[in-house]
């Protein structure tokens, strides 16, 4: 079955929720740098505060498609693009606007929500390439592998999302910005860090994913699914 269900259900309604949640938070708290390790030769391991949230839009992505399928992963895809949209346009309004004589926190607003449009361009470009290959990939090797090992086909969609997606991100964001060696580190230490914060969340997958194909009576297989991101 390759289209979601024409009446959502309350689970999926729930899941396609928390999936644009995480997504948007994990753009607003990312201007914060997190110090997660030192290495020896590198110094201080630096990533975004957003990376603690925006993993769980990936295992979610994973959720929904093994469960219901690419095409309705689509859906919440460029819903939670679409709503990540909006929350851009409103705090940009809200920067915009002229600020009020007794509040003096407008440089404040500025500088924590402030976007500037090569992040915004890197932000949008590697979430929708990472978040359509990462349920191609489920998809396809569910295919592939009659539906068995689930765990196998969570990493390898992970790991490749994650890869392009940290690749596209800080390349586009930062290329010429900083040096080609820090440009790599980070790429390679935000990479490591997201594939193995989803990795970890294995187990909890296998526990949703089973809990909803009892509760929804479904387990999709995308035979012949058009998997043109564009397709809706």
């Amino acid at each position: 079955m390759e289209r979601p269900p024409q009446r959502y259900s309350a689970p999926f309604v729930i899941i396609a929720v928390m999936f644009t949640t995480a997504l948007v938070v994990s753009n607003i708290i990312a201007v914060k740098l997190v110090r997660i390790g030192w290495l020896a030769g590198i110094g201080e391991l630096v990533i975004p505060a957003g990376a603690v949230i925006f993993p769980v839009s990936a295992i979610l992505g994973l959720v929904l498609t093994e469960v219901y399928g690419y095409a309705a992963a689509r859906r919440v895809i460029w819903l939670g693009f679409a709503c990540n949209l909006l929350a851009v346009i409103a705090i940009e309004i809200g920067q915009v606007l002229p600020p009020a004589s007794s509040w003096p926190d407008q440089e404040a607003y500025q500088s924590t929500l402030g976007y500037t449009p090569r992040i915004l361009v890197a932000s949008f470009t590697a979430f929708l390439a990472g978040g359509f290959l990462n349920c191609f990939v489920l998809a396809k090797l569910k295919v592939v592998t009659t539906g068995r090992w689930l765990w196998l086909r969570t990493t390898c969609s992970m790991l490749a999302s994650q890869g392009v997606d940290n690749v596209i991100f800080i390349t586009l964001a930062f290329a010429g910005v900083v040096t080609g060696g820090t440009l790599v580190q980070a790429i390679i230490t935000h990479w490591i860090f997201q594939s193995g914060y989803e990795i970890a969340a294995t187990p909890l997958i296998y526990v949703i994913v089973r809990y909803l194909k009892r509760l929804e009576g479904m387990d999709t297989y995308d035979h012949n699914t058009n998997f043109n991101p564009l397709a809706m």
